[in-house]
């Protein structure tokens, strides 16, 4: 064994240090499930959009992210051979408040095609100042001299603090919007944007003290090119299967996000199930990770990962009676497909260190370029999923109001709503396990 093998194996992150890192993950958790929540909905049922233009107000300024993350990735390498540390890109990461506050500030009088733009431009810039702290942030269990079960304990305690971020706000933005009028959006913006701020200044700390209680590894010198990364990380067999399986999932699990207001608004019946259902998919989230890591250690990630995709997959179809199923066991379905979700996040994300490690082992990429990639296909992902889910409500002739206001839809419109809802994310989550089980470096992973 190498002498940084071994090193690796006997580094252990401290849970202090692994805590301040992981807080990072809760204002992270704010960006991706509040959009992903309701902005689709705010679209459609606040500001007057069709669901057409919504989806492509979604889906967009996702296309600036599949050139800037890759480019981001590259840059973040360059920058940590120049200074030993990733930090001085996170740091712009704290200014993502205000386009946060800009995305659901949309001024008085704006409605359909200008409201459409407002938002589309608040999204474009928050996207990219989110990058730049997303980029560097997922590299760094990548830069640690760690091994294989100590980067899925990193991300164990990452997914803990993502779960609660996306708690608290999943359940607190639909409590917060209720009413259903632009105000309300406001004001829930300007309420969690401390936690965005407080989340990123946390995170820069906990990232200093990881590296330097565990170490940390400079990408190599090898002259390259941003396009030159994109072309070797997609040469990577493992990390080209791992990466179209979480486009698949990651589609699939925002699908869900986007479609759960319309969900409980015109299937179920009561708005306030919203947060219900959210609280139902998270709070298991926040509990089984170490369930999940004991899976882990006896199987292996890539089976753990697969079961997770399968329990998410049943769980879709099994909500397909709508409200013949009853509140009681829809609730039960979501429970579970909570716990798969929580899977679903911890080997995508601690699988990916492994194939950036076997790749810097054979000199094929750095860890940036490999992370930029990576967050550029989580990017269309988020945007994919809605878009998606919209085009089949456009599609079904859905309508689209203003101020929160119900309006009668047509039943050809309340059966794709149902459809999109369920036996899609399961197509989709089918998929995502086809392509997964073409990963091949879990097989000789050390256990």
């Amino acid at each position: 064994m190498s002498a940084l093998a071994q090193d690796a194996r006997a580094t252990r992150a401290r849970p202090a240090d692994l805590s301040l890192y992981a807080a990072g993950s809760v204002g992270m958790g704010l960006w991706v499930t509040v959009p992903g929540l309701l902005l689709l909905y705010f679209l459609t049922q606040t500001l007057g959009v069709s669901p057409f233009l919504a989806g492509a107000t979604l889906l967009l300024p996702k296309v600036v992210d599949i050139v800037v993350h890759p480019f981001l990735g590259s840059r973040s390498d360059r920058q940590a051979r120049r200074t030993g540390h990733r930090r001085a890109m996170l740091r712009w990461g704290l200014l993502l408040a205000v386009a946060w506050t800009a995305l659901f500030s949309v001024p008085a009088g704006l409605t359909g095609t200008g409201a459409a733009l407002w938002v589309g431009g608040a999204y474009i810039v928050g996207n990219l100042l989110f990058a730049c702290f997303q980029v560097p942030y997922l590299t760094t269990p990548s830069d640690l001299r760690i091994g294989y079960h100590e980067r899925t304990r990193v991300f164990m305690f990452r997914m803990a603090f993502l779960t609660l971020g996306l708690l608290a706000a999943g359940v607190s933005a639909p409590a917060l919007v209720s009413s259903g009028d632009r105000g309300a959006y406001t004001r829930m913006a300007l309420l969690l944007a401390g936690g965005l701020v407080g989340s990123g200044l946390l995170a820069l700390v906990g990232v200093r003290r990881l590296t330097e209680r565990c170490g940390f590894r400079p990408p190599g010198e090898r002259p390259h090119s941003v396009l030159g990364d994109v072309r070797s990380a997609w040469r990577d067999r493992d990390f080209r299967a791992l990466l179209l399986s979480y486009l698949c999932t990651g589609t699939t699990t925002h699908l869900f996000l986007a479609a759960l207001p319309f969900f409980t608004q015109y299937v179920l019946h009561d708005r306030s199930l919203t947060a219900v259902l959210m609280a139902a998919f998270l709070v298991p989230a926040t509990v089984v990770g170490p369930l999940w890591l004991r899976l882990s250690r006896r199987t292996g990630k890539q089976r753990g990962l697969l079961a997770a995709q399968g329990m998410f997959l049943v769980g879709a179809l099994a909500l397909l009676p709508g409200r013949a199923l009853g509140t009681a066991a829809t609730v039960a379905v979501v429970v579970v497909m909570g716990a798969a979700f929580a899977g679903l996040q911890l080997f995508a994300f601690s699988m990916l260190p492994d194939v950036i490690a076997a790749a810097e082992a054979r000199g094929a990429a750095d860890a940036g370029a490999y992370t930029g990639v990576w967050t550029a296909t989580e990017a269309t992902g988020t945007a994919v999923g809605p878009y998606v889910f919209a085009a089949v409500l456009a599609a079904a002739g859905f309508v689209s109001t203003t101020d929160g206001d119900a309006v009668a839809q047509t039943g050809t419109a309340l059966g794709a709503l149902l459809w999109g809802f369920t036996a899609l994310p399961a197509v989709l989550m089918g998929i995502a396990m086809v392509c997964q089980r073409r990963y091949a470096l879990d097989r000789t992973a050390p256990r």
